[in-house]
C-alpha cells in the first residue's frame, strides 16, 4: 500500500508537470484527489492494516495528497501568470501609431437658420412655441377662418389620418392653442417653429416635408406699422444691414389685411438679375394683420385686441442665404454638403 501511494504519487506530479492548460490541469485534480481517485481506492483498504499500520499509512496518504495539491496549486498559478503574459502580449498597442482624428459635426443648415431666427426674435422679447405635428382638423383650419369647405384649403393639399386628424400643414395651430390656453388675455408674443407636411411633388424648390416659423403678437394697439418693422429688423440682420424691403398685398383666410414681404436682391443690389429674375426684389415670407375671426375663436375681443402674425420657410432663407439652388439637398444627407457649414462660421 505504501509503495502503490508512492507510485501515484510519483504519476500524478509528473503529470502536473506536464500540463498545458488549466483545464488539463483540472481533470487531473479530480483524477488523482477526487472521491473516485486511486488514492482514495488505496485507503479503503486501511480496514485490512493492523492498528499499527493504520496511523502511518493514514499519515503517508495526507503526505501525498498534500504534496500532490500542492504542485496543483503551484503549476495553476504559472498556468494562470503564463496565460495574463500571453493575452498582454496580443493585446500590445503601439502608441507609435498615429491617433485617429475626432471629427466635429457640424450643425445642419437649417438647424443654424432655426436657431439663428430664434435667437433674433428672443431678443426682440418673443418666447418659443410648440405644438403637434399630428393635428386636430379645428385647430390647423376652421380655428384659422378655414371652414370645412373653405376654397383656400386646397391650396393646402393635406396628409389626412382621419376626418378630423392630419399632419399639420404649417405652425398656425400653435398660434390657435397659444391664444385659447391665454382665455382671451394679452399680450401674446410667440414664434412657433417647426415640421409642416403637404401632399407636393418633391423638386428642387418643393418638398412634401419642410420646415416653418411662424409668429404672432396679439396685445391692443397692434398696428400694421409693427408689423412692418418687425420685419424690417429681421431682414437687416438675416441677409444684411443694407437689405430693403417692401409690402405687397396678398390674400390669406386668416390675416386681413394681407401681405407679401419681399427684399432687395443681394446679388445684385435690387438692380435686377437672374437670382430676382430682374425685378430687384425676391419674395421671402407671407404676413398680415390676425383676421378678427381668429381672434374671436381663441376668445379674444376683437374690438380690443389686435395682432399681427407672419411665417417664413427656413429652407427658403437658407437656399437664399448660402446660395442652395436644390431644396433637396437639406434632406439627402450628402456629407460633402453639410461639410460645407462650417463649425466655426
Amino acid at each position: 500500500m505504501q509503495e502503490r501511494l508512492k507510485e501515484l504519487q510519483a504519476e500524478a506530479l509528473e503529470k502536473v508537470a506536464q500540463a498545458a492548460d488549466l483545464k488539463e490541469l483540472n481533470d487531473i485534480r479530480v483524477s488523482y484527489l477526487g472521491k473516485k481517485g486511486p488514492i482514495t481506492e488505496v485507503l479503503k483498504g486501511m480496514g485490512k492494516l493492523s492498528a499499527e499500520e493504520r496511523p502511518k499509512m493514514g499519515a503517508l496518504a495526507n503526505e501525498v495528497r498534500d504534496l500532490i495539491s500542492g504542485q496543483i496549486e503551484a503549476k495553476q498559478n504559472e498556468l494562470e501568470k503564463a496565460a495574463v503574459e500571453a493575452k498582454l502580449a496580443a493585446e500590445t498597442i503601439d502608441v507609435t501609431l498615429p491617433g485617429r482624428p475626432v471629427r466635429e459635426g457640424n450643425h445642419h443648415a437649417l438647424t443654424r437658420i432655426v436657431e439663428e431666427i430664434e435667437d433674433l426674435f428672443i431678443g426682440m422679447g418673443y418666447t418659443v412655441a410648440e405644438g403637434p405635428e399630428v393635428e386636430k382638423d379645428y385647430y390647423n383650419f376652421e380655428a384659422l377662418n378655414l371652414p370645412k369647405g373653405h376654397p383656400a384649403r386646397d391650396m393646402q393639399d393635406s396628409f389626412y389620418i382621419t376626418e378630423e386628424i392630419l399632419l399639420r400643414t404649417h405652425t398656425s395651430p400653435v398660434q390657435a392653442r397659444t391664444m385659447e390656453a391665454r382665455n382671451g388675455k394679452g399680450p401674446v408674443k410667440i414664434i412657433c417653429p417647426g415640421k409642416v407636411y403637404r401632399r407636393d411633388n418633391d423638386d428642387a424648390t418643393h418638398s412634401h416635408q419642410f420646415t416653418q416659423i411662424e409668429g404672432l403678437v396679439v396685445d391692443e394697439n397692434i398696428r400694421l406699422s409693427d408689423l412692418k418693422g418687425t420685419l424690417d429688423v429681421f431682414a437687416k440682420k438675416m441677409f444684411g444691414e443694407d437689405r430693403e424691403i417692401r409690402l405687397r398685398p396678398s390674400f390669406f383666410p386668416f390675416t386681413e389685411p394681407s401681405v407679401e414681404m419681399d427684399i432687395s436682391c443681394k446679388m445684385c443690389g435690387g438692380k435686377g438679375c437672374s437670382t430676382c429674375k430682374g425685378t430687384g426684389w425676391i419674395e421671402i415670407l407671407g404676413a398680415g394683420m390676425v383676421h378678427p375671426n381668429v381672434l374671436e375663436m381663441a376668445g379674444y375681443d376683437s374690438k380690443k385686441y389686435t395682432g399681427f402674425a407672419f411665417g417664413m420657410g427656413p429652407e427658403r432663407i437658407a437656399m437664399l442665404k448660402y446660395g442652395v439652388d436644390d431644396i433637396r439637398h437639406f434632406y439627402t444627407n450628402d456629407i460633402r454638403f453639410l461639410k460645407q457649414f462650417s463649425v466655426t462660421e
